[in-house]
């Protein structure tokens, strides 16, 4: 294995949830097999999410008494792994994620200084996967290059893994999804390498799929967000990219 793999206690993992009482069981049961600390978000439940998993003694629930954004969950989860890790390994709650291929994506780790590290969700092209997961990626690809940001094959992918000290630091403004855009074009301003490790991916049936995704809302936030950095890279970092 990789020297980041013979470092474990310096990885934990944060998930964020929001009404994925379906799943999250299964998901922290599955990242309980990585054998490092687990810290899970409660972004304002109001379903029986967190009952679910209560009875998993070894990991942190961490509670917004209201509903805050994805964004703003990831960032209590990463202030909270700090204490304890260098390193955040985000999993969605939504069960598309295999925990396991976490292992491939932080031996990615040893070939770069200090990435971020994003997980390319491979065969997207399912009957199961919504059009607005793949018209969002794209989208997300085209605007976050245009932004000063990384070329990559899937900048919505929200299976990474983030250097907590440089992701802290990196003062991002978004709250909600667009949080995970806006830190890979901040993260490339400031030189941090992006990578991408291929995969998997598996979404449930339409009727038994819960997104919090709205795509008209969420289009239009996504253009607020790239409108305010691609005036920003115009105005402020004119040569990003440069050295």
């Amino acid at each position: 294995m990789a020297s980041a793999l013979a470092h474990r206690e310096k990885f934990a993992v944060v998930i964020p949830v929001y009404n994925h009482e379906r799943q999250i069981e299964n998901v922290v049961k599955k990242s309980l097999r990585l054998g490092v600390p687990v810290f899970v978000v409660d972004d304002g439940c109001s379903d029986g999410s967190c009952e679910k998993i209560r009875k998993f003694k070894q990991i942190h629930i961490l509670r917004h008494p209201q509903n805050r954004g994805k964004g703003a969950a990831l960032i209590t989860g990463f202030a909270a792994a700090a204490k304890v890790a260098d390193w955040a390994i985000t999993i969605d709650a939504d069960g598309q994620h295999n925990p396991e291929d976490a292992l491939p994506m932080m031996r990615a780790i040893g070939e770069h200084a200090r990435p971020i590290v994003v997980g390319i969700r491979r065969d997207m092209t399912g009957q199961n996967v919504p059009w607005t997961s793949r018209f969002g990626r794209k989208f997300s690809n085209f605007w976050i290059t245009c932004s000063g940001g990384p070329r990559l094959q899937d900048s919505q992918s929200g299976f990474r893994i983030y250097p907590l000290t440089e992701t802290l630091a990196l003062n991002v403004a978004a709250r909600r999804f667009q949080y995970e855009i806006e830190i890979l074009v901040k993260a490339c301003w400031k030189h941090i390498p992006v990578v991408e490790v291929p995969v998997g991916v598996c979404y449930a049936p339409a009727g038994e799929r819960i997104s919090h995704f709205r795509p008209f809302v969420d289009f239009l936030r996504n253009t607020c967000t790239f409108s305010r950095l691609i005036t920003r890279r115009l105005l402020v970092h004119p040569f990003v990219g440069k050295r």
